[in-house]
């Protein structure tokens, strides 16, 4: 993986994932580490965000790196500069960039300007570092992976086909429940299944919620109308209104089942309140370990990972 991009979990095989779990095991038990002396990550966004700044700024200082932030009035990506210009210039400041964007496409266009990698910090299409964050997550509640149902309920957004092709290509079971029209898309969807065939992960696509969780391992919901979907948060309200998840629908899954949420939540909508402070839930290990997979992707991707792997394999 060094020098190389991360756009999409698809980016990655199989053993990648593997190989990073495994890593984070290490990162995890060691909180500092001179990897990454000199190096430095900007962090380019559109959107505003809590966990992915913080992880990624903590992330590089803990590696002994830097890292710049830079907001949408700093840049004004694509507006004031335009997003070619804009990966031009930081190729010659920084060693890394890391992008939190409306659009997948601008990803592509600064990936394809850029001379350093480009990692997605978040886009429309997906959010690979929060689902590769979740899986490592699930091994550490599980002790494994191999055997696991993941049932996600709600919006087939940009979370759910993240956590959709990791299932697929490590062989982790997924279900996902959504109501009609909002399901994850069809590229997705095809990209996954082929994925499926290889590692023997059991996909499932329903509109049912009760058939999702059934005997799941871990259930896992997102808000119904993320940044920049407002103007139909209304009218999401009422159509998913059957997809929070509550104790009753938790109690479908195994006696052992944990609860995740990428965060933040609006309790009271996809989720009841006070399920986050239950004891299914695992949501705030979960924040916090996207701060030790992040180090272990930026180790590996800038070349400086030489720890002895003795984690998952």
């Amino acid at each position: 993986m060094v020098g190389k991009n991360l756009l999409s979990v698809a980016d990655l095989s199989g053993e990648d994932i593997r190989l990073l779990i495994s890593n984070t095991v290490e990162m995890k038990a060691e909180r500092r580490l001179s990897m990454l002396d000199g190096k430095i990550l900007a962090l380019l966004f559109e959107k505003p965000s809590l966990r992915t700044k913080v992880s990624f700024e903590v992330a590089m200082q803990q590696l002994g790196g830097h890292a710049v932030y830079l907001s949408p009035a700093e840049v004004g990506l694509g507006q004031r500069e335009s997003v070619s210009d804009v990966a031009q210039v930081l190729s010659r400041y920084v060693d890394a960039i890391a992008a939190r964007t409306f659009a997948q496409q601008t990803l592509e266009v600064l990936a394809s300007y850029s001379d350093v990698p480009v990692i997605n910090a978040l886009s429309d299409l997906e959010h690979p570092c929060q689902a590769l964050a979740d899986f490592f997550t699930i091994f550490e509640k599980k002790g494994e992976l191999e055997g696991v149902t993941l049932a996600f309920i709600g919006d087939g957004n940009n979370v759910a086909h993240s956590l959709l092709l990791v299932a697929s290509l490590i062989g982790v079971n997924f279900r996902i429940a959504s109501p009609p029209g909002y399901g994850v898309q069809e590229s997705i969807m095809r990209l996954a299944q082929g994925f499926a065939m290889e590692s023997g992960a059991e996909l499932l696509f329903t509109e049912e919620p009760h058939s999702a969780v059934t005997q799941a391992d871990v259930v896992y919901t997102d808000v119904w109308a993320s940044m920049g979907q407002e103007t139909e948060a209304e009218r999401r309200r009422q159509l998913f209104a059957r997809y929070q998840v509550n104790e009753e629908l938790i109690s479908l899954a195994k006696a052992d089942v944990i609860f995740m949420h990428p965060l933040p939540a609006h309790h009271g909508q996809e989720v009841a309140e006070g399920i986050l402070e239950s004891l299914p839930s695992v949501v705030f290990d979960q924040a916090e370990n996207r701060l030790h997979l992040q180090k272990a992707l930026l180790a590996q991707m800038l070349g400086g990972l030489e720890i002895p792997l003795t984690g998952y394999r």
